[in-house]
């Protein structure tokens, strides 16, 4: 139990570490991808313990390794996102626009990515992990894991408290967005009708995407660049928008926000379900 928990809390922090530096490069700002404050992601840990403990049998045959790894975590990360859409009502993860997903829930790339995963665990992560386990005495380990579990145990009650709370404020905000987007969309038409008129395009040949002119499809692709920055321009403000109001009750539903963007996805997906209860 003693190096199960060990593990557990390294895996977790080694999962935080890579999903944290992977989204805070990809959005050019620091972004805390845990559930909780400290540095940890809990399906991290939960995950390389399943495939671990199931497949360890099997650790000789790279190929069971592989598609077993697929298995698990796809099979664990479908069902975390069930219950978490369950009990919070909303998204922590979203797979929609990606190719080949199920339900937004699970995706055959990160599939495929669990695989190679599994086999990296086994024959290169999980021995280094060992390694430092073994580093510090056994007695002095025990005393910082009896530390971290209370330290964790704490954060998390506050984390699932806030997620509560932010579930109870998503169908004020939604209602609050709906509104905003449609102010931004109308202010981004205005600019775009501005720019065509500026630009000497007519509606018609928008829709048809063709022209006499021989200078139009040039025109044509300037204009799409520059609906795609204005487009870029609204997602932005809505995104600050929705921190702004999520900064009003506490540093754990700002972080949520600024760190899940589609949150209110898991919303939305269980209005729709009750919705449909309901006409039955």
């Amino acid at each position: 139990m003693y190096h199960l928990v060990s593990w557990f809390f390294i895996y977790s922090f080694l999962g935080w570490l890579w999903e944290t530096c992977y989204v805070s490069a990809k959005e050019g700002e620091w972004v805390n991808r845990g559930f909780i404050n400290g540095p940890f992601c809990t399906i991290y840990g939960c995950g390389a313990l399943a495939v671990y403990l199931v497949l360890y049998p099997f650790q000789e045959n790279l190929l069971i390794l592989y598609f077993g790894g697929v298995i698990v975590a796809t099979a664990l990360e479908y069902v975390t996102a069930v219950l978490m859409e369950n009990i919070f009502h909303t998204s922590w993860w979203d797979y929609s626009d990606k190719k080949f997903n199920f339900q937004g829930r699970i995706c055959l790339g990160a599939s495929v990515g669990w695989g190679f995963f599994t086999v990296g665990l086994f024959k290169i992560l999980h021995p280094a992990v060992e390694k430092i386990v073994a580093l510090y005495p056994q007695r002095v380990g025990e005393i910082v894991i009896y530390v971290i579990v209370v330290v964790y145990a704490v954060d998390f009650c506050f984390s699932a408290a806030a997620a509560f709370h932010l579930r109870d404020r998503i169908p004020a905000w939604e209602q609050a967005l709906e509104q905003m987007q449609g102010e931004l969309l109308l202010k981004g038409r205005q600019k775009m009708d501005a720019l065509e008129e500026s630009m000497g395009v007519t509606r018609q040949a928008l829709k048809e995407k063709i022209s006499l002119k021989p200078d139009y499809p040039a025109v044509l692709v300037e204009l799409e660049k520059k609906r795609a920055v204005i487009m870029a321009d609204i997602n932005k403000e809505l995104r600050k928008y929705k921190e702004s109001m999520a900064g009003k009750f506490g540093h754990n539903i700002k972080r949520f926000v600024k760190s899940y963007p589609n949150l209110n996805r898991g919303y939305k997906l269980h209005r729709k379900e009750r919705q449909e209860h309901e006409a039955k």
